[in-house]
């Protein structure tokens, strides 16, 4: 099993050209097609000042977005040349609310979408939910790429967060091409009980002889989280076991399933240090 038809989103952020560069290791990795897409900024301001602004500025605006979104897909057309895989470029346009939407609708035509962890300090990154938003809507998994940069080899060491839920069942479906490459694959439950959630007698051995199964070399481990939350216990985990991806299911829908499971979700993409593949 392999990706043979990736996206990732390409934007004017500092981060932009190291989630880049994972895409495209990625692609090369399983031989797939890289769509970049970059989505051309359009302020909600200039909706309610089109009658008022002389229409060489609103021209110069335009112009100004069109090439600032040009010279992004140019640098990731370089680094594709560069590297030898299939690529294409595609530019859209939105205003930023829409910008997640508009996302979805391209990754549902593509086996994976990259897009980039959230960098609070930077005024370029539109969308402060983009990675949850573009999950949750587009039917795709996801991986996010942290700010700071991911491992050449993304996948070799993986961490699987594994609560039984409906989520976390999808993301080993999805991440399926990336496990079955790696070298080792560690499922963790945390504060996990017996017959609780789906969990079964024995928390985290039904997944694990399922992935056993399909040829992986798995681990199964179960944390006990007292004097930290589940999502700090997991990257603890996670930094301690050396992982270089860690796959979860992403949470949202109602205002009580994101006070109870939706801050695991936001709290991991907030403090992430490797990238994370997750599908709803």
């Amino acid at each position: 099993m392999s990706y043979k038809d990736l996206l990732v989103h390409v934007d004017e952020s500092k981060a932009c050209a190291k989630r880049i560069e994972a895409a495209i290791g990625l692609a090369a990795a399983h031989e797939a097609h890289l769509t970049a897409v970059c989505v051309r900024a359009e302020p909600p301001a200039l909706a309610y000042a089109t009658v008022q602004l002389p229409q060489e500025v609103l021209q110069a605006l335009s112009r100004e977005a069109t090439e600032r979104a040009e010279g992004a897909l140019e640098r990731f057309a370089d680094a594709a040349r560069r590297a030898g895989i299939a690529y294409e470029t595609r530019m859209d346009r939105g205003v930023d609310v829409d910008l997640p939407e508009t996302l979805a609708l391209h990754a549902r035509h593509a086996d994976l979408i990259v897009v980039g962890q959230v960098d609070e300090d930077d005024p370029a990154v539109r969308s402060r939910g983009l990675p949850e938003e573009v999950t949750l809507n587009s039917g795709r998994p996801t991986l996010v790429v942290p700010y700071i940069g991911a491992a050449a080899t993304i996948g070799e060491r993986v961490m699987v967060a594994w609560n039984a839920s409906r989520e976390a069942a999808r993301a080993i479906g999805d991440a399926m091409p990336l496990l079955e490459r790696a070298k080792v694959v560690t499922v963790v439950s945390v504060n996990a009980r017996p017959d609780a959630l789906g969990h079964g007698e024995d928390p985290g051995a039904d997944i694990g002889a399922h992935l056993a199964r399909h040829g992986l070399k798995v681990e199964v481990e179960r944390l006990e989280a007292r004097d930290i939350d589940v999502p700090n216990a997991i990257l603890s985990r996670l930094a301690d076991a050396g992982s270089d991806l860690l796959v979860m299911g992403c949470y949202g829908h109602s205002r009580l399933r994101e006070m109870v499971l939706g801050g695991v979700t936001r709290t991991i993409l907030g403090e992430m240090t490797v990238p994370v593949l997750m599908a709803h």
